[in-house]
């Protein structure tokens, strides 16, 4: 199988199974335990903690550990809403956001907060003036994400966290899971009250993230129980998880460098070589503006879920940002706000490419993947 839906997950890295597996064995403590079996999984918490907080540039006890990055954005949200509605009830997000934002925002609105969803332009970039016209004395959390899933964009949160500062007294969230490991994300330097991510998406194991939250902001507990997290999220650790996680994180920062060089190659192959060998298609997300692995496109005239079932025949992994729903061909939402027409959004294809992907898979793409698009074209009813 040639795997190019690195965006949806990665396989897990063998120095990270490596680190995991003493705490998946004989080190099976519990971390609030007082003998030594549990201290010792405390001891590994707490090194993990200590490298993760290096990893994004803050201190330890700012960084919580969740189940990942759709917990993380729901507990910035409803965190962040009841500690703080005597400050106000309104919270500005954009419209390409991942659905554990987007549906945050819709859960808070039921909820009597208003929310105010910002346009992007046709490259999925969130202008820093409109998001200044949207602030309101009333703001209490801007949540923008730093790279889109669907699309690739990167999106210029220094810019927008400094419009924020300096018109606003709200919180700023970023859903930093797409550009951990990809692409530097330390807090410090992004200037973000809260960060969350997941290690799924950087070689670590499904099931583990963290939320970071810089201290003096105020975040109600959203799990309820003993006093793990510092009291702000109840619940047995994960070690070994937690401990894969902070393993991921170390060795995407180690090699970001070898890694960034070699997915852009191959993103910028596929890239020229799709656009030039298949009519009628189109990138979209930003041209530079954009995830080193990441590369998506629109086809005219293919239906995006067709084209995937035609690349699983062909052992080729990829993603649309379509989504087949009760039985009818639902248009990606991100693909939609950047102003795409339904039928043309529902020919989108995401192809995300790893550290373990080769020459020879882009090659194979570039030569299947024209074929595959004229056969459905062929095929499809207008053809006709």
């Amino acid at each position: 199988m040639v795997y190019l839906d690195h965006s949806a997950t990665t396989p897990l890295d063998p120095e990270v199974l490596q680190a995991m597996m003493p705490y998946l064995t004989e080190e099976f403590g519990n971390a609030s335990s007082v003998y030594g079996l549990g201290q010792r999984a405390r001891q590994a918490i707490d090194q993990a903690r200590d490298e993760v907080a290096a990893f994004y540039g803050v201190v330890a006890k700012e960084v919580i550990f969740t189940s990942g990055g759709t917990e993380g954005d729901n507990f910035a949200f409803r965190g962040i809403a009841e500690r703080n509605a005597d400050r106000g009830r309104h919270v500005i997000t954009s419209t390409i956001e991942h659905d554990a934002v987007l549906r945050s925002a819709d859960a808070l609105e039921r909820d009597g907060f208003d929310v105010t969803r910002l346009p992007v332009d046709r490259f999925g970039l969130v202008d820093p003036q409109t998001l200044r016209k949207a602030l309101r004395v009333d703001t209490i959390l801007v949540s923008i994400m730093h790279a889109n899933n669907e699309v690739g964009t990167v999106e210029p949160i220094r810019e927008l966290v400094a419009v924020t500062r300096e018109h606003s007294q709200a919180y700023f969230h970023t859903d930093a899971v797409q550009s951990t490991g990809k692409i530097p994300a330390r807090v410090d330097e992004l200037g973000v009250d809260l960060l969350s991510m997941s290690a799924h998406k950087l070689h670590g194991p499904k099931g583990v993230g963290c939320l970071i939250v810089r201290s003096g902001v105020r975040l109600e507990p959203q799990l309820h129980g003993g006093g793990h997290e510092r009291n702000r999220r109840a619940g047995t650790e994960n070690v070994a998880g937690i401990v894969g996680l902070a393993k991921a994180i170390g060795i995407a920062s180690r090699d970001l460098a070898k890694n960034t060089a070699h997915l852009t190659a191959l993103r910028d192959r596929l890239i020229k070589g799709v656009l030039e060998r298949i009519p009628g298609s189109e990138l979209t997300g930003h041209p530079q503006q954009r995830l080193p692995h990441h590369a998506s496109f629109l086809f005219a005239g293919v239906e995006g879920e067709s084209l995937l079932l035609q690349l699983d025949m062909e052992g080729i992994a990829a993603s649309s940002g379509s989504a087949c729903t009760s039985g009818s061909l639902e248009a990606s939402h991100v693909i939609l706000a950047l102003g795409f027409p339904r039928e043309r959004a529902l020919g989108s294809l995401r192809l995300s490419v790893g550290k373990g992907n080769t020459d020879a898979d882009i090659g194979l793409v570039l030569d299947r993947l024209p074929k595959m698009v004229a056969r459905l074209r062929a095929m499809a009813p207008s053809a006709a």
